[in-house]
This record gives C-alpha cells, structure tokens and sequence, in this order.
C-alpha cells in the first residue's frame, strides 16, 4: 500500500461488531483513509469463504474473508484502485494467519494485485501508505469506549422499556452526535456526552420486571458480530433475558498484560513490558472517564480495570494461556458470576482449541467454586444447526427462569 494510494484508494474492512465499527470508520475517514466497513454478512459471504478458505480453518476466518470477497467479486468497487484493511494480533492464533489466507485467496481469484493492510500494534507487515498517528489511536480509542458505554447502557434498559422502542431511539439520537465528536477528536466534549448519554439512559422510562441475566462471552468476532453469532443478544431477548457483553478494550488490554507475565516467567523483553504497562494506564485513565458516571448511577456498574479480571481470572488458570481469548475469557466468565450473571453463555467456533481450553474447559472449574453457576457453550461453524443452537439457549434460559422464581419464592417467604 503506497503512500499515493491513500487518495486514490477505496479500502474495504470485514465487520466485526457494528456499535463500534462505526466509530472506527469514522476515525480513519477522518485521518484521510476511504475507508469502507463493510456490512453485516450473509449467507452468500459465507459460501464464498468456504470455496477459498479450507473448511478446517475455525468460522472466523470463513466469515471474515468471505465478506471481503463477496465485497470484491460483487462489481462494486474499481479493483485496480481498492484495498483491504484486516486486523492482525501476532499471536498463535488464526487471528495471525488472516492476512496469509487472504493473499491466498485472492490470487486464486487473479486479485494478488490488491494490496492487504495488516492493522497491528506489533510491527507486522509495514506499508509506507498507512501509518499509524496518536490522532487515529486517539479517536479509535474514543470510538471503541462509545462502543462499550452503549452496549453497556443499551442492552440494560432495552429488555425493560416501558415505551417499545424508547432505548433503541434514544441510541440512534446519540450516536451521530458521538460519530461527529470522532470527527473532531475533543477530550471535553467526549466527556460531556459521555455524562449525558447516562444520563438520559439513566432517565429512560422502565418497567419494575425482574429477568434473568445472560452474559455472552468467547471468541472475540462471533461474541461482537450478530450475524456470526445469529444475534445472540436479540435472542436473549426476545427470550425474556437481559444480555450483558464484556467491553471490546478489556480484549486489547489482555494482550498488553500479558506482557508482564511473558517478561517475568517466559522470554518476554523488558522493554516491551513498560511500553504495554505505559499504554494500559493510559487507556484505563482514558476509561476513568465512562467508570464515574457510570459509577454514580442508578442502574448501570462501572467497568473491572484489566488487573481486577487478571487477579480473578488467576484463580482458576495461569496467566500463561494467551491464545485466542485465552485467560481473558475465563476471567470475564468470573467477574460475570461475581457480578450477579449466573447465566452464561460461550460462544465458540466449532473446534477453536483456544476456547475450548480456557472457555468450554474451564466450566468445571467455575460450576465447583460457584455452585449457582449457569453455563452453556455452544458451537458456531458454517455447517452447525441454528436450531440446536437456539435450543441450547432456550434450555438455559429455563433453568435460568427456574432459579429466578425459586429466588423469588424464598424472598416471599422470608
């Protein structure tokens, strides 16, 4: 990607979670980048990933290519001036290995002349034509925090509005107020909408139901993205539950603190440590500014710090399992059940080792030090039976539903 294709090119980016990929977009269009999220995937983006990518590679690599090359064989876009942009972690997982699958794939489609963008933090894969500036970082920053406080703020007053349709209307009025402070990257005015956005979620007009609690944990694009995941949080829903999603940065968090683990116990350098540690106390003091409004509520709980869900998370495994989601996962599953989130439900691509080490294998584990514990993973794979997987849901709502009452019953009677 050279630097004169930063005008001239249309840079196309796979969806991974629309609440906050809007504000990403939003962010690099205004650094200079035309960029283009593309939107939610259907079936066909998945065929066309199956026919490029070996069925054995884990969902989220077919989902995340296919969108890119449906996008690309669709006619809509001049190939001789479009490029890709795709995230790249440098860990062990398939996360990694995206960029190699793409560049495979597109010169069996005769495409190899359309440049791949690798967004990472770690050095890889260098084009002199995207650069990463403390601009970008600040508002993508800015942007992945909006995402969090209206996926926080949304999905608890939602299932219990009085008026149907109040808290969706109340997101949609707020978020091309958010989208145009992206725009302009103001500190001040990020704070004042965050205080005003709970504020006025705060003031929403609820019902005085009690429903059960379900958080949605597991591999990070089919815990974001609703159409990977058949729109779990609709589900949950329109099943008689309220959805509670861990934020998206505790993800980006994990792998700087696991830094510290890999310098004092692994091969990790000192230097790398420190730069990671300076970065996570700049973005958990970028998040002090959610946690106080937040905190002074009436409905909603401020987000853990990154450390809070390590120390818990070490209770049941090492700080060592850092592939995928790794130790991030189990440890969002724990501050979920000490938090009042008996019901959980892991989402995992069929066969991901990663989560069925530190998400599926550690339910054991959670069920014997929390007896009330509600757990249920469920598989997502190209050829997996959407009915089975809403009946695993469905089941574990039932018990959710059943332990509610019997709560109720025992408080009526006291």
């Amino acid at each position: 990607f050279k630097k004169k294709m930063k005008e001239e090119h249309t840079i196309l980016c796979p969806q991974m979670s629309p609440v906050h990929f809007q504000f990403l977009e939003s962010a690099m269009r205004t650094e200079g980048y035309n960029i283009v999220v593309l939107p939610s995937v259907d079936k066909g983006s998945v065929e066309e990933g199956l026919k490029y990518v070996n069925n054995d590679a884990c969902f989220p690599t077919i989902v995340a290519l296919g969108q890119i090359i449906e996008a690309l064989k669709s006619g809509q876009y001049d190939l001789n001036n479009t490029s890709v942009i795709i995230s790249q972690t440098g860990g062990g997982c398939r996360a990694s290995n995206y960029i190699a699958l793409l560049r495979k794939s597109l010169k069996e489609l005769e495409m190899e002349h359309i440049p791949v963008i690798s967004a990472n933090l770690v050095g890889l894969d260098k084009h002199e034509g995207f650069k990463l500036n403390y601009r970008m970082v600040k508002k993508a920053i800015m942007g992945i925090l909006y995402g969090d406080l209206f996926m926080r703020v949304l999905y608890k007053t939602r299932p219990y509005e009085k008026i149907k349709g109040s808290a969706d209307a109340l997101y949609n009025k707020w978020v091309p107020i958010c989208l145009e402070n992206i725009q302009n990257g103001k500190l001040n005015i990020f704070k004042t909408n965050v205080n005003n956005i709970v504020r006025d979620f705060d003031a929403l007009e609820l019902t005085d139901q009690v429903k059960p609690r379900v958080g949605v944990v597991g591999e990070i694009l089919v815990k974001y993205h609703p159409t990977a995941n058949n729109d779990i949080v609709n589900i949950i829903e329109t099943e008689g539950g309220e959805a509670v999603v861990p934020d998206l940065l505790d993800f980006f968090l994990y792998g700087m603190l696991s830094k510290e683990f890999n310098y004092e116990k692994l091969a990790g350098s000192y230097k790398t440590m420190i730069l990671n540690k300076a970065a996570i106390f700049f973005l958990e003091k970028m998040r002090n500014i959610l946690r106080k409004p937040l905190a002074e509520s009436k409905r909603f709980n401020p987000p853990s710090t990154i450390h809070h869900i390590a120390e818990k998370a070490q209770e049941i495994l090492s700080l060592g399992n850092q592939y995928g989601e790794g130790w991030l996962l189990t440890g969002e599953m724990v501050e979920l059940l000490e938090n009042g989130v008996p019901n959980i439900v892991c989402l995992q691509p069929f066969a991901c080792l990663p989560n069925h080490v530190t998400g599926k294998g550690m339910i054991k584990a959670l069920r014997k030090k929390f007896q009330y514990a509600n757990i249920v993973p469920v598989d997502y794979d190209p050829g997996a039976s959407e009915v089975n997987q809403l009946n695993r849901i469905k089941l574990m709502m039932s018990t959710a539903f059943k332990k509610l009452n019997e709560e109720a019953e025992k408080t009526y009677s006291s």
